[in-house]
């Protein structure tokens, strides 16, 4: 019977991380993680006592999972193995299951409005946190950085910041500029969550695919942020990436050190409407490329 579990460390176990071999045990019959908390694991499937490293581990059933929830600066963040049973490597979603993956990829906005006074629950915001930081990186560097924004006037500061960008931007657009001034760029101030994703510093001891392409990093970071775009949508959420602003900016007001580099501000939160087609295009900004002008068998694509 599957059944939801809490494993509680012995006291003079809290030194073991249980991951990979020291999991195993636990793990007997497919159970596997759901969160974790410090000394408290939480397990779906079969567990029993167990003995792992020489310590002792008590479990205690309960009816329903516990809900991670996000703490900042500790490890308690969703975690689960990262290990597959034999049955789940080697098994295809259901028809169902893909038919859901489709869809978020293909429901998925870049989205600007938001609702005010709505804030984001801390166990889907763990949830969509641990899903950026289960994204592919080059080498398994993970570059990627996450500051949650709780202070009132950081926001204020990063919502002048783009303001800013946003009016340099439309100068530099000649001929469009008032069309590209009725457009909402942001939703810095109404979002629920406002998440800034930046670039680690010391990358470049990071050689592993890398050593021609430095901006594997970039493109590494840019998959965890999409990751965490499909988990928002996944729970009805809208995240909007805002990439309008003066890097230089941002780093000081977050006191980033040198070589670290903001790569997005991430609006998150509940909104009145997903746009049924991306937000440029139903405003007549821009059309989507078919794909068929966009790939090309043997040859680059024609222009």
């Amino acid at each position: 019977m599957w059944l939801a579990a809490t494993v509680l460390l012995a006291p003079m176990a809290s030194c073991v991380r249980l991951t990979g071999s020291h999991m195993r045990p636990l793990l007997r019959g497919g159970a596997h993680v759901l969160a974790c908390a410090p000394d408290v694991y939480t397990l779906r499937g079969p567990v029993q006592p167990t003995t792992v490293a020489g310590n002792a581990y008590c479990v205690s059933e309960q009816a329903e999972p516990a809900q991670p929830t996000f703490v900042a600066g500790s490890d308690s963040v969703a975690e689960r193995s990262d290990s597959l049973s034999p049955s789940e490597a080697g098994s295809a979603y259901s028809d169902a299951e893909r038919a859901a993956i489709y869809r978020v990829i293909r429901e998925r906005r870049d989205m600007r409005h938001f609702l005010s006074d709505q804030p984001v629950d801390a166990a889907v915001l763990a949830r969509i946190l641990d899903a950026a930081h289960q994204g592919p990186s080059v080498g398994l560097m993970q570059p990627w950085r996450i500051v949650r924004v709780t202070d009132p006037k950081i926001r204020l500061a990063l919502h002048a910041i783009v303001e800013e960008e946003r009016l340099a931007t439309a100068d530099a657009l000649g001929q469009r500029r008032d069309d590209f001034m009725r457009l909402k760029v942001q939703g810095i101030v109404e979002c629920g969550e406002v998440l800034v994703v930046g670039l680690m510093a010391d990358r470049e001891k990071f050689i592993f695919g890398r050593r021609t392409i430095p901006t594997m990093d970039l493109a590494s970071a840019a998959c965890a942020i999409q990751n965490m775009w499909l988990a928002a949508r996944a729970e009805g959420l809208g995240l909007g990436w805002v990439s309008m602003f003066e890097p230089e900016s941002v780093r000081a007001l977050f006191g980033m050190p040198e070589g670290a580099s903001p790569v997005a501000i991430l609006c998150l939160g509940a909104v009145p409407a997903f746009y049924p087609v991306p937000m440029l295009e139903g405003e007549g900004w821009a059309a989507r490329r078919p794909l068929h002008l966009s790939m090309a068998e043997n040859r680059w694509p024609a222009p």
